[in-house]
C-alpha cells in the first residue's frame, strides 16, 4: 500500500507522506520525493496513514489499489468521507487498471501503473497537486464572489428601500440597467416577463403565481452583476474558465433575490432559468418537474425572444419558425405541457406583446431613475 501526502507548493518544501507495507518501496519513494523538494514522512499501513491525516492537513493522496487489510478503494472512500478537500491519486499494477478506473469514478484524480518510474510518479503527483490547488483556488474565488454578492445585495436593499412600498418604476430602473449593461436596447427583460405572464395565464395559474413568475423573468439575469465585464461583454468565444464563471450567474442571482423579502419567491426561478427539461442544464442539472414551473415557463418565453430577436451572431427568425423550433424541443429543452399551452397562443399575440413592450420602453426609459451597475 502506498500513499503520498503533499502540502504546500511544489518546490517549496511540500510535506509528503509515503505509506507502504513494503519498507524498501516506502523508503525509496520517501528519499526520492525528498530529493525533489518534498518533505517526506512514512507510514506502514492505511490505518497509520489515516491517523496522520487526522493530525495534519492534506492536499493529495496517492494510494495503491492492492494492500492487506484496508484496500485502496476502501481507503479512498474513507478519505472522501472524512477529508473531501483531499485529492486522491491511485498507484496500481497493470492488471488492476479497471479497479483504478473505478477508483477514479469514486473520486480519485488519476492513477499511475507499476512497475512505476520515479519521474512519472513525481509528475503525476505534481499534476494532481496543481489540479487540486486550482480547484481550491476556484472555491476560494467562489467564496469571495459570494461575499461580494452579499455586499451588493445589501447595497441593492438600500437602493430599492422597502420593496413592499417601492414603486414599479424603481424595479423598472433596475431591469433597464441590467439590460443596458449588456447593450441590450430592446427591452429584453420586460419582453420575456410579458411573454412569461401570457403563457402562465394560458396555463391557468393564480394571480400571485403569475406575479412571482413576472418578477423572476424580469430579474432572471440580475446575477450578471457579479460577472466581470471582460467576460460578459467579450466579443469572441469564451474560454472554458470564462464559461464556468458565466454559468455562476443563476446562483449569484439567487443569492441576491433570496436576501430581499419581496423578491424571495422569485429566487427559485432565477436559480433555475438555465435548467433543461432533459436534465442537461445548469447549475444543478435538474430534470423534468424538479425544475420550478416558473422556470419551465420562462425557458419557453426566453427562447421565443432569443429566436425572434437579432443577435450579433445571428438574424432573427419569424414567430412561426420559433413556434416550430420550440415544438421540436419539447421534452428536451422544454416541458411538453408548457409547450402544449404555448402552441395554443397565436403568433399575432406574441408580436403584439413585442410591439407593446418596445413602445413602453421607449416612452418610459427617460423617466426612470438611473441605476448604474458596476
Amino acid at each position: 500500500m502506498l500513499v503520498v501526502w503533499m502540502r504546500g507548493i511544489l518546490g517549496s518544501g511540500c510535506r509528503v507522506l509515503v505509506v507502504d507495507d513494503e519498507q524498501p518501496v516506502r523508503e525509496l519513494l520517501a528519499r526520492f520525493l525528498d530529493s525533489r523538494g518534498f518533505q517526506a514522512a512514512q507510514a506502514a499501513t492505511a490505518e497509520e496513514a489515516l491517523a496522520l491525516l487526522e493530525r495534519e492537513p492534506v492536499e493529495v493522496v496517492l494510494s495503491d489499489v492492492q494492500m492487506p487489510g484496508m484496500n485502496g478503494l476502501s481507503l479512498l472512500s474513507e478519505i472522501r468521507r472524512r477529508y473531501p478537500d483531499v485529492a486522491v491519486l491511485m498507484l496500481t499494477a497493470c492488471e488492476d487498471v479497471s479497479m483504478a478506473v473505478d477508483a477514479m469514478k469514486a473520486g480519485a484524480l488519476d492513477y499511475v501503473t507499476k512497475p512505476f518510474e520515479l519521474e512519472k510518479v513525481a509528475r503525476a503527483v505534481s499534476e494532481a497537486s496543481q489540479r487540486h490547488r486550482a480547484l481550491r483556488n476556484e472555491e476560494g474565488r467562489l467564496h469571495d464572489l459570494e461575499r461580494t454578492v452579499q455586499e451588493q445585495t445589501a447595497q441593492l436593499r438600500a437602493l430599492l428601500g422597502d420593496l413592499d412600498e417601492a414603486s414599479e418604476g424603481t424595479l423598472d430602473a433596475l431591469v433597464a440597467a441590467l439590460d443596458a449593461r449588456e447593450h441590450e436596447t430592446q427591452a429584453h427583460s420586460h419582453r420575456v416577463a410579458e411573454y412569461s405572464v401570457r403563457l402562465a395565464s394560458e396555463m391557468g395559474l393564480r394571480r400571485s403565481e403569475i406575479e412571482t413568475i413576472r418578477q423572476g423573468a424580469m430579474l432572471h439575469d440580475i446575477g450578471k452583476i457579479g460577472i466581470s465585464d471582460n467576460i460578459l461583454l467579450k466579443p469572441g468565444e469564451l474560454t472554458e474558465a470564462e464559461w464556468r464563471e458565466m454559468r455562476r450567474h443563476p446562483q449569484i442571482g439567487y443569492w441576491i433575490l433570496n436576501g430581499i423579502e419581496r423578491l424571495r419567491p422569485a429566487a427559485g426561478i432565477v436559480l433555475s432559468h438555465h435548467e433543461r427539461f432533459d436534465g442537461t442544464g445548469y447549475p444543478r442539472g435538474l430534470q423534468g418537474e424538479q425544475i420550478p414551473l416558473g422556470a419551465r415557463i420562462f425557458s419557453v418565453a426566453d427562447s421565443l425572444d432569443a429566436i425572434t430577436s437579432d443577435r450579433p451572431y445571428k438574424y432573427r427568425k419569424s414567430y412561426d419558425a420559433a413556434r416550430e423550433e420550440i415544438r421540436q424541443n419539447a421534452g428536451l429543452q422544454f416541458d411538453p405541457g408548457v409547450v402544449h399551452c404555448f402552441l395554443r397562443i397565436p403568433s399575432i399575440e406574441w408580436t403584439g406583446i413585442r410591439a407593446k413592450t418596445l413602445s413602453d420602453s421607449f416612452r418610459t426609459f427617460s423617466d426612470l431613475p438611473q441605476l448604474v451597475l458596476e
